[in-house]
C-alpha cells in the first residue's frame, strides 16, 4: 500500500526478484513511478478498504507492506491485513518514533523512518558510543553498532564478550558483513555490531570506549 518513492521501489524490486506484486494507491498518477515495464497489478483506492484489499489479492498474499505517507492509514491497513486476512509477514512504515515503538511492542513490525534517518546521520557525525539498529518487540534487547577504542583493534572478538555482557552478532569489514568466530581478530575500520540488553548497553559503551587494559 502506497506508491510513493518507497512503495514503487519495493514493488519494482520484489517483481524483479520473481514475486507477483499488487500495489495500491489513492492517487492514480502515483503509478507512473512504476515505469512501463511493471507487470504487477495496480489498484486505485484506499489501502485499508477491504474491497480494495480483496481486489489486490490479500487473501492469497504472503506479505503486506503499508508504506503510504500516513501513519494512521499504515497501521490500520497493517492490522486489517494481519488480523482479518491472516497475512503472516506484515510491516508498516511509521514517521512518529514513539508510536512506532508502541506498535512494535503490540506485535506489528514497524519501520520508524524519522528515527532511522536521524540515527544514521548521527552515526556519521558523532560515531562515539552506540547506535541502536534493531530492538525486539519487548524493547529489552537491541542490536547496536558500537564504537571501539583503537586499542581493541588487533584483539580477538572473544575479548569483547569476556569483558562485557555483549554478544558480537556480526562485523562489517570493508563494506561486507561477516559473522566472526571467537578467534577472529578485530581490524582497524571494522564496524562491530553487538546484541545487548537495554540495561547493560551503557556499561558496554563505557567499557569499549576505554582500552582493553583499562577495561
Amino acid at each position: 500500500m502506497g506508491c510513493g518513492r518507497v512503495g514503487s521501489g519495493l514493488a519494482i524490486d520484489l517483481e524483479a526478484a520473481g514475486h507477483s506484486v499488487s500495489i495500491i494507491d489513492q492517487n492514480k498518477e502515483a503509478f507512473r513511478r512504476l515505469g512501463p515495464n511493471f507487470k504487477g497489478q495496480i489498484i486505485a483506492g484506499v489501502g485499508f478498504d477491504r474491497d480494495i484489499l480483496l481486489e489486490a489479492g490479500i487473501e492469497k498474499a504472503d506479505a503486506f507492506a503499508a508504506v503510504s505517507n500516513g501513519d494512521n492509514s499504515n497501521i490500520l491497513a497493517a492490522r486489517v491485513a494481519r488480523e482479518t486476512y491472516g497475512v503472516e509477514k506484515v510491516v508498516a512504515r511509521i514517521y512518529d518514533p514513539a508510536r512506532a515503538e508502541i506498535y512494535q511492542r503490540l506485535g506489528i513490525p514497524t519501520v520508524a523512518t524519522v528515527l532511522w534517518t536521524t540515527d544514521q546521520i548521527i552515526r556519521r557525525l558523532a560515531p562515539e558510543g552506540s547506535r541502536s539498529e534493531w530492538r525486539d518487540a519487548s524493547g529489552e534487547v537491541q542490536l547496536c553498532e558500537v564504537h571501539l577504542h583503537h586499542d581493541w583493534f588487533g584483539q580477538p572478538v572473544s575479548l569483547i564478550e569476556s569483558s562485557t555482557k555483549a554478544r558480537v552478532a556480526f562485523i562489517t569489514r570493508l563494506g561486507s558483513g561477516m559473522i566472526p568466530t571467537e578467534n577472529t581478530a578485530l581490524q582497524e575500520g571494522d564496524l562491530v555490531h553487538v546484541m545487548a540488553t537495554d540495561d547493560e548497553i551503557r556499561n558496554i559503551e563505557d567499557t569499549l570506549a576505554r582500552s582493553p587494559e583499562e577495561a
